[in-house]
């Protein structure tokens, strides 16, 4: 395949720079700042973590930026991002190839193999026929024609919505969720726990893979590639990035890592609940013989680089030693909520329930609408209601705007969301408004839960 000559082409000549003698730590100061790209998948932040753990370990400062992909390799070209170790192949191929080409991003090394990217369901729905892409419309009522994916921009999605697009497989009906690693693995959660068949993108490694009895669906070839998907992840660097930190690059092309290795980092993330460095750091401490392969030939960087002063150490390490011992607040309440809206007979199962059910009638109504007719109905809306024929012209052009760019799936969910989402809000806060504007004490009483709910993370 095109894809794999070319990143072996740029891997050969990656490994042909930096095949000299170990580097001198003495590129350094420029370099002790490493700024890193997480995605927010869990496997790309325990090997990001990894990497971290030995870089601060090293004297150098690593510091992480949560983005998507293709913001990634934006921000990787300009000039903002120093390495990325998510670089997942082939499914992220014709997002990278420009970079590639245009040689703003270069290859560094394969840092893990034999991972998997696809379709899964659970055991229990493979087990009723659901083992091929060709099945999925088959159980179409049953899954309320919906996949679930991770983030918008990912290349397993776009593989998903053109698979939607083509109609290929009979999926032309379905809509695809994008939500985070996390929203998807919730709702997996809530369909296994009542044996609900569900469609997702899965992969390997992951935690998830021993928390639900899954299986990769076959029929994915063409798609996904062969194998269930099967994928090479890759570090990559900045152009001229490996040439500027050559002890940074020896550190870069010694890293490789393992489909158990990373799993059990993960695990301690998402079971444990542990901070990434302090799973990383855990798990380096529990296997010295990696850690010391991975260092080999790396130097640490020099005293007078890398020198803070005694204050801020002692600030670090409290900083460190809380972090270490946080309480358990947020696994708390994610157990609670879990136990909530997961099980069957949870509290909020039946609310959550007829949202879900609420908002994908909204979007099959929507659906339903010709794409034309409903341009022209919302820039007669927008007449109507401010007599501007600019701002009518400008609700058009936006809209076919919109669907030029191939959003338009996503547009519909999002206000079916917003809708079924201000209706519930006016409905729950309207009556409680009123009834503490007539009672004090509810009014007090609520104001610290206001303030908290207006604080906390979600």
């Amino acid at each position: 395949m095109r894809w794999q000559r070319v990143l072996a082409g740029a891997c050969a000549a990656g490994l042909a720079l930096g095949g000299g003698p170990p580097a001198s730590a003495a590129d350094a100061p420029a370099c002790q700042h490493v700024r890193l790209a997480d995605v927010g998948w869990t496997d790309v932040t325990a090997t990001t973590a990894l990497l971290s753990r030995l870089l601060a370990d090293l004297g150098y400062a690593p510091a992480t930026t949560l983005l998507a992909v293709p913001v990634t390799f934006a921000e990787m070209k300009a000039g903002n991002i120093d390495v990325f170790l998510g670089n997942w192949m082939p499914a992220q191929s014709s997002g990278l190839k420009p970079y590639v080409d245009d040689h703003s991003i270069e290859i560094v090394r394969s840092n893990l193999r034999g991972a998997k990217y696809t379709l899964a369901v659970p055991a229990y729905a493979y087990g009723e026929g659901l083992r091929d892409f060709a099945d999925i419309q088959r159980f179409g009522p049953r899954l309320h024609r919906t996949i679930f994916g991770i983030e918008a921009g990912n290349d397993g999605n776009r593989h998903v919505l053109d698979m939607i697009r083509r109609n290929e497989f009979g999926l032309g009906s379905f809509r695809l969720v994008e939500s985070s690693e996390q929203g998807m693995l919730a709702q997996v959660a809530r369909a296994y726990s009542v044996r609900e068949p569900i469609v997702f993108l899965a992969w390997e490694p992951h935690p998830m893979n021993m928390r639900f009895e899954l299986r990769y669906l076959t029929g994915g070839d063409e798609t996904f590639g062969p194998n269930f998907g099967s994928a090479t992840v890759y570090s990559l660097a900045r152009a001229g990035y490996l040439n500027q930190c050559p002890n940074l690059a020896r550190l870069l092309r010694n890293l490789e890592f393992t489909t158990r290795g990373e799993s059990e980092v993960m695990q301690a993330i998402t079971e444990r609940q542990l901070m990434p460095d302090r799973a990383a750091g855990e798990w380096l401490e529990a296997h010295p013989a990696i850690r010391a392969q991975w260092l080999s030939g790396v130097e640490r960087l020099s005293a007078r680089a890398s020198r803070r002063p005694a204050a801020a150490g002692l600030l670090q390490r409290g900083e460190n030693w809380i972090t270490a011992h946080k309480l358990p607040v947020g696994e708390a309440i994610r157990r609670a909520t879990e136990r909530l809206t997961t099980s069957e007979h949870g509290a909020l199962a039946g609310i959550s329930n007829a949202g879900g059910a609420t908002v994908a009638g909204l979007n099959a109504v929507l659906y339903a609408i010709p794409i034309p007719l409903f341009i022209l109905g919302a820039a007669a809306l927008a007449w109507q209601l401010q007599r501007s024929w600019r701002l009518a012209v400008f609700v058009a052009a936006a809209l076919l705007f919109i669907l030029s760019l191939g959003y338009w799936q996503l547009t519909l969910e999002t206000l079916s969301l917003v809708a079924v989402s201000a209706f519930l809000a006016v409905g729950i806060g309207v009556p409680i408004g009123i009834l503490a504007a007539h009672r004090p004490g509810l009014y007090r009483a609520m104001r610290p839960v206001l303030d908290l709910m207006q604080t906390l993370p979600t």
